[in-house]
């Protein structure tokens, strides 16, 4: 391929009819491929580099940049130190280097504490970007730190910035202040897929970042677990926050092939057959009827596997994967199609947690995480109300609304995972999805909702993820699977086990979000595995509907932070 694209430049240049703008244009594309080829290429050997002491990299499919764990803050090679602190601007607790500065400047602007600012400092650096937390009450939470560096590395590099040292708030305030901090900074710096791609002059935004003042006791631990988690949530936001067709199925696939590669740690099954899927995944079928029948949109099922080795716990986890929903023939309308192509960021979760899995490799765990990718297209050939479908677990199933299609295309793919959940060590199901847009009223914008079935609830999984999120800035919500949840999605008509849905969205239906989670359970037959059952197995449903990330915004990566503080321990 390399020797094709270079008989190709060198026939573009080669060519005098060419103007120079047409020369431009015709090589504009060629050295665009050229630039993925060579970001691809230092991917796949990064893991193979030896990185110097102190210096770490974030490195996804066609992405990357250095961090480097800094000990002086008047190192050289920086253009700009970003500083945040939840204190005063003219507080005792500023670094000396920075404190007089912000006691001058407080005397001047009396909004310093609130806005920041840019000002020339006695550093190497010879800038410095100020961006405060303002006052932390009691109902304030670590995201107000991760919040505030990610706004001053941004005006950093507005200002011009390509080598920013962040200097690390010393507060105490909150357990992981030093983390959460960092991974704000990384945030700032990411890059979406189709940007990068399209304009690679643009990446990466910066050529390095330098991170200085980190006050624990393993600084290698802890620049490893950044580094992971931050890979971990540039998966998330690749698939999650490409486009209908940069991330339909098939490319997503392509992508996944990509971020593990065969000395990653991780496995890959993919099922693309569609009398297989048609057979083993009868609900998630129905959905992909439509878009089956063109090529790039046909769905796949994706399983990625993990086993450290010496595992005491084993997680099951499905993913949402819709690359777009047009509601099928329920279709949406007066705009609210708009944003549909976020409806694979639970997909994108799972995928951004293996990712994180592959690089700190936990000994005790097994986990294996199913991607199921659909479009969920309208046309001659799509799925519609009134039918009835048998499922994987034998359920006769009632379609009632085709916009409900994330609760189909997960239960088959649970129900298999059900099955293989009986000769795994201490199984944990889970489903992350973006499912309701009644979640994103009942929780508000960011929050994520997690609710346990009787086992898992037994062993409060839910106020354990809720509290490992609380401290990592990925905060949840907890809702409670209720009686009513199940009876709603009983079958009325004779002969019929289970209807999906009513006929209205769920921001309009009582109990909007949790009905859901019934149904998964029902339609997967883990109802058979419950406190009582012979083989009792603990399910949590995850809906990430309110903070996965709507555009325009960039997609956040959600849960994939506090999925990681739960099963990994953070280094201290």
């Amino acid at each position: 391929m390399s020797v094709i694209l270079l008989h190709s430049v060198h026939k573009i240049f080669t060519v005098s009819a060419f103007s120079s703008a047409a020369r431009f244009k015709a090589v504009k594309p060629v050295i665009h491929i050229l630039k993925h080829l060579e970001l691809t290429a230092s991917f796949c050997v990064s893991s193979q580099l030896k990185m110097k002491t102190g210096t770490y990299l974030i490195s996804v499919p066609g992405f990357q940049y250095q961090i480097k764990d800094e000990k002086d803050i008047n190192a050289g090679g920086y253009d700009c130190v970003v500083y945040t602190s939840g204190e005063p601007p003219n507080s005792d607790s500023h670094p000396e280097a920075i404190k007089s500065v912000l006691a001058r400047a407080s005397k001047l602007d009396e909004a310093l504490s609130t806005e920041g600012g840019l000002f020339e400092v006695n550093l190497t650096a010879g800038r410095l970007v100020y961006s405060p937390t303002g006052p932390l009450s009691d109902y304030h939470d670590v995201r107000s730190y991760g919040e505030a560096v990610k706004q001053g590395i941004l005006r950093a590099i507005k200002a011009g910035s390509k080598a920013p040292l962040l200097v690390l708030p010393q507060s105490s305030a909150f357990t992981h202040t030093q983390l959460v901090s960092v991974l704000g900074a990384l945030e700032a710096l990411y890059l979406s897929i189709q940007y990068r791609e399209d304009c690679p002059d643009k990446n990466p935004k910066i050529k390095s970042l330098g991170v200085w003042g980190y006050k624990g006791s393993n600084a290698d631990s802890f620049f490893k677990y950044v580094v992971a988690l931050e890979n971990g949530r540039c998966v998330c936001r690749d698939i999650g926050g490409g486009d209908p067709e940069r991330m339909a199925p098939p490319r997503v696939v392509d992508y996944v092939k990509e971020a593990f590669p065969a000395n990653s740690g991780i496995s890959i099954k993919i099922e693309d057959q569609l009398s297989f899927l048609e057979k083993e995944y009868p609900l998630y079928a129905a959905v992909n009827r439509c878009a089956s029948v063109v090529e790039r949109h046909n769905g796949r099922v994706v399983y990625l596997s993990y086993d450290g080795g010496n595992a005491t716990e084993s997680l099951l986890l499905v993913g949402k994967g819709v690359t777009y929903d047009t509601g099928g023939a329920d279709l949406k309308v007066n705009g609210f199609m708009a944003g549909m192509s976020r409806d694979k960021c639970g997909a994108a979760a799972v995928a951004g947690f293996m990712k994180v899995l592959s690089e700190l490799k936990p000994a005790n765990l097994k986990v294996i995480g199913a991607l199921s990718l659909v479009r969920n297209s309208v046309g001659s050939n799509c799925y519609v109300s009134d039918e009835v479908i048998v499922a994987r677990s034998k359920k006769r199933v009632r379609v009632n609304n085709t916009d409900a299609e994330g609760r189909m295309i997960m239960a088959d793919v649970l129900c298999h995972m059900k099955e293989l959940a009986q000769n795994l060590p201490n199984p944990h199901l889970m489903t992350v999805a973006t499912l309701t847009g009644h979640a994103c009223l009942a929780a508000g914008n960011g929050y994520s909702i997690v609710m346990d079935n009787a086992v898992a609830r037994e062993q409060k999984f839910s106020s354990k993820l809720q509290e490992a999120g609380q401290k990592i800035g990925n905060p949840f919500e907890i809702s409670y699977l209720r009686r009513e949840d199940f009876k709603f999605h009983k079958g009325v008509a004779p002969g019929d086990d289970l209807r999906q849905s009513n006929d209205l969205p769920s921001s309009r239906t009582a109990r909007g979000h949790q009905t859901p989670g019934a149904f998964l359970i029902m339609a997967s037959g883990l109802d058979e595995c419950d406190l009582s059952s012979d083989k009792p197995l603990k399910y949590s449903h995850v809906d990430i509907a309110a903070s996965g990330g709507d555009l325009p915004n960039e997609a956040t990566g959600a849960p994939v932070l506090a999925f990681a503080a739960h099963y990994l321990p953070v280094p201290a």
